[in-house]
């Protein structure tokens, strides 16, 4: 007979046996979601969030997205995005003066970065706790998000990714971890303007914009209506027809080129003027965008900004003609230098180089330009984005905020507490956030001042439009035509 011990011994053995048992600690990972913030002031900042979304998700990586227009005060977002289509609309030369003042003086002024200050916490609340790397499309963005990482207050990589092919200081934001650029051209500028870790990634494109073989080429005119045989040059108005969008398309018809179509997105007024002077072929909003530029035969543009990557994708060529101020034309330049589209300045070189670039050698070199920009990415921004965000080291913190943000030395020489450290840290916040409250004042006693003084919205318009974007294409949103104001 067991002994009475030995039983309860094997009892309890039996008892735990059949017990659950923990579960096995899971190994800690990185968190795998990703943080797109873009802008819809611009078509060229939403639709590259978009293609990079569509990327990451594709990649197996939880993606989130938000505006930046709708985490700033009182419906600032909307009258920036206002003021910004009716600066370029009724005072282009404004935007210019605008934009080359801010270029010589290395970015926004005071009355800019009071006003992003007021979209760090809103912005930092907005990012679920799994965030892992945070992606910004927009100036404005990367200097909320730069901020934010040198105060400490985010403590995840963030990249920027450069929509243009030229850079505007603006762009370039310490605290951004990585800068992606498009282009060698881009890099190289951004690296001139202080961008320490820049990285060609390449364009980013919808999938629909490939090249076209014959049969898809003709079936897209007869959707479109359009003739069989001509040449088309297809010209890009963008979503509100900004710039000299009546004299380029009369220029065109007239050299005998090629055969104007003309897209001048929820510009009607615009679209109706021109069928009035003879151009059969204007469209408003068009969602079919693929389909245009597989009917075309090239594409004139006068922003340089996403259209143009598009057309490069589909193989067609581009000129730039008759740009709107600002990043129009630094655009035109950089895409000139890079080599990938015709810049013509002078109105009695349309005819020469459209014909050049529809049927001749400087147009078959412009699409394998184009084409190989993809080529040559490799994997791509959106790949080169979830490879390297687990690698990223900790921010480049200026000397004078790292004094600002940094405890005082012990004079006997042992490390301050932590909770000494946070509650420095919260009021050199608080005073950075208390002068950028003075300086929104005074920036709304300089708008006051400005209604008073025109008695209109355009005084509204230049001292908000300018504040935060300077790049961007102008867009108030759409399904899929605000790819196509840049």
């Amino acid at each position: 007979m067991p002994h009475l011990g030995s039983t309860v011994h094997l009892r309890a053995l039996a008892a735990a046996a059949l017990r659950p048992r923990p579960a096995a600690p899971r190994p800690v990972t990185p968190a795998e979601r990703v943080v797109i913030v873009s802008a819809s002031i611009g078509a060229g900042h939403d639709g590259a969030a978009r293609e990079l979304e569509r990327r990451l998700t594709a990649a197996g990586v939880a993606v989130d997205r938000c505006d930046l227009l709708d985490l700033l005060p009182a419906r600032l977002g909307r009258a920036v995005r206002d003021g910004y289509h009716r600066m370029l609309v009724r005072a282009p030369w404004v935007y210019q003066r605008v934009y080359t003042s801010t270029e010589r003086a290395g970015g926004g002024g005071p009355l800019a970065r009071a006003l992003l200050r007021t979209a760090e916490h809103r912005l930092r609340a907005a990012l679920p706790a799994d965030t892992g790397a945070v992606v910004s499309t927009y100036p404005g963005a990367s200097r909320v998000l730069g901020r934010l990482r040198l105060t400490g207050r985010l403590d995840v990589p963030v990249f920027t990714y450069l929509t243009d092919f030229s850079v505007h200081p603006l762009w370039v934001a310490e605290g951004v971890d990585v800068h992606l650029a498009l282009h060698a051209v881009p890099a190289a500028q951004a690296r001139a303007l202080g961008a320490r870790d820049v990285r060609v990634g390449g364009p980013v494109a919808d999938p629909r914009f490939r090249p076209a073989d014959p049969g898809r080429r003709m079936a897209a005119r007869a959707r479109f209506g359009l003739p069989a045989d001509a040449p088309l040059a297809l010209l890009v108005a963008g979503s509100w027809g900004v710039g000299p969008v009546r004299q380029v398309a009369l220029e065109l018809r007239d050299c005998g080129a090629a055969v104007p179509v003309v897209v001048c997105g929820r510009n009607e007024e615009l679209a109706r003027q021109l069928r009035a002077d003879g151009i059969e072929h204007a469209y408003g909003w068009v969602d079919d965008m693929p389909g245009l530029m597989h009917a075309a035969d090239v594409l004139v543009q006068n922003a340089g900004g996403l259209t143009s990557l598009e057309a490069f994708a589909a193989g067609l060529p581009v000129a730039s003609y008759r740009c709107i101020p600002g990043h129009g034309l630094t655009n035109a330049a950089a895409l000139a230098e890079a080599g990938v589209a015709a810049w013509i300045r002078d109105p009695a070189e349309l005819k020469d180089v459209l014909a050049d670039l529809i049927d001749g050698p400087r147009g078959l070199l412009q699409r394998e330009a184009g084409r190989a920009l993809f080529a040559a990415a490799g994997a791509g921004p959106a790949d080169e984005i979830a490879r390297a965000w687990r690698t990223a080291g900790p921010p480049q913190v200026p000397p004078a905020l790292g004094r600002l943000l940094s405890p005082p030395a012990d004079p006997a020489g042992h490390a301050p507490g932590v909770a000494s450290a946070r509650r420095r840290a919260r009021q050199a916040v608080r005073r950075l956030a208390a002068s950028g409250a003075v300086a929104c004042a005074l920036w709304a006693g300089a708008v006051g001042t400005a209604v008073a003084t025109t008695g209109s919205a355009p005084g509204v318009i230049h001292a908000i439009g300018h504040t935060l974007d300077l790049d961007g294409d102008g867009h108030p949103g759409g399904p899929h035509q605000e790819d196509h104001h840049s």
